[in-house]
């Protein structure tokens, strides 16, 4: 797709991004630091700066944990990637990842109201990262995970909760996986559905896929079935036997109740729920086979697993990625709140009790004005944020 075939929208209308327009909004990137306190004089010098910063130093060395006050790094969220899985662009690389994690650090500040910076690193050694990120843990307060290849995201993401006394959450996995439960919680309802009898088919086992389908599973629904390239992932295949320890074998023996082989015809015959997090298309002979009053969720960016015009003709509910059509599921509905509720409450996880907290809060936001299409709020919803960081809080509070 051409830079000029791109659109956005906003409640005014769709406009065409041009070249000119993109390129120069990226000139000397999108981020910069300023000073919260004045530089204007003398004064001003000797309190920020030497010599008043001293006593500042010098309490933080007697009391460590007065580093959460006086400085920023425990309300600092670094967004980290290798640059091996950016948007659909695969891997291109640290440099090439960057302008990605600056927009992603700037979402961070507009809407959670944290500071933010990006680190990408030019190794894609897992055990490298932990090491660089652990040796930088003084400067920051919580890790964002981003466009970190599967599966190795897995041992990565996992390695990093183990190393580190803070929050680490791999958006692409978890992001996900929040707003699509909260747009299923909704899209239930405009069925006249519950949660737990849905029969869902999530097409794509990579980072989003396995963690869309271990929210679903905590959320109560019992009947989810994966895709993946070989087809529907069933502990009978002998890929997954042969590497008992991998992700897919796990959520294998956890999800496809009704035991289903064979690929996108087996998995979609009756089920009531399409989820999309590939870039398989979507056979519309097999939509033709799902059951009335079906959802589908086509979440590839840029190109849907199937076009919303399309699969109107089958399912009552339709969702995509993109901005130009109704029900955006977009991850920028769940990460700022989520990590500024974790950061609020000094929770040191990120656990699976905040995440489904993160979707009810989000859910419940389009809940009075609920439809086919609308089924999730906008993510320029002034009250996404809050909400969410303020329901993530509650649950750390229980845990």
């Amino acid at each position: 797709m051409s830079i000029d075939a791109i659109t956005a929208t906003d409640d005014s209308a769709a406009t065409a991004l041009t070249e000119e327009e993109i390129f120069s909004a990226h000139q000397g990137g999108k981020l910069s630091v300023t000073s919260t306190v004045p530089l204007s004089n003398k004064r001003d010098l000797s309190i920020a700066y030497t010599p008043g910063v001293a006593e500042v130093s010098r309490a933080i060395h007697a009391k460590p944990e007065l580093a959460r006050t006086l400085t920023w790094a425990e309300r600092l969220v670094v967004v980290v990637s290798d640059g091996t899985a950016v948007l659909g662009l695969g891997n291109i690389g640290a440099s090439a990842s960057l302008p990605v994690m600056e927009g992603k650090s700037a979402l961070f500040k507009t809407f959670g109201d944290l500071d933010s910076i990006p680190l990408v690193l030019n190794t894609t050694d897992v055990d490298e990262i932990v090491e660089t990120l652990v040796r930088l843990r003084p400067s920051f307060g919580a890790v964002n995970l981003e466009d970190v290849s599967a599966p190795r995201c897995f041992e990565l993401e996992e390695k990093l909760i183990e190393a580190l006394d803070c929050p680490v959450m791999h958006d692409d996995q978890h992001g996900t996986a929040v707003v699509a439960l909260a747009a299923l919680t909704n899209a239930a309802k405009v069925t006249g559905r519950g949660l737990e009898g849905l029969k869902v088919v999530v097409s794509g086992a990579g980072a989003a896929g396995i963690a869309v389908a271990e929210i679903l599973l905590a959320a109560g629904i019992t009947d989810v079935v994966l895709l993946d390239s070989r087809g529907i992932i069933t502990g009978g295949r002998a890929d997954l036997a042969a590497d008992p320890a991998s992700k897919k074998a796990d959520i294998a023996a956890r999800s496809n109740p009704r035991g289903l082989t064979g690929g996108p015809a087996e998995a979609l015959a009756g089920a009531d729920v399409f989820i999309g997090v590939s870039s398989s298309k979507l056979d519309e002979a097999h939509l033709a086979t799902m059951n009335q009053d079906a959802i589908v969720f086509a979440l590839s960016n840029p190109d849907p697993e199937v076009l919303p015009q399309v699969a109107v003709k089958y399912a009552a509910v339709v969702a995509t990625g993109r901005s130009d059509f109704p029900n955006q599921i977009n991850n920028v509905l769940a990460f700022p709140g989520i990590f500024r509720g974790a950061l609020d409450a000094g929770a040191r996880r990120i656990t699976p009790a905040m995440k489904l907290a993160a979707a009810r809060a989000i859910a419940e936001l389009a809940a009075e004005d609920l439809s086919a299409d609308y089924i999730v709020p906008s993510p320029l919803d002034p009250r996404v944020a809050p909400a969410v960081t303020a329901a993530v809080a509650a649950a750390v509070e229980a845990e």
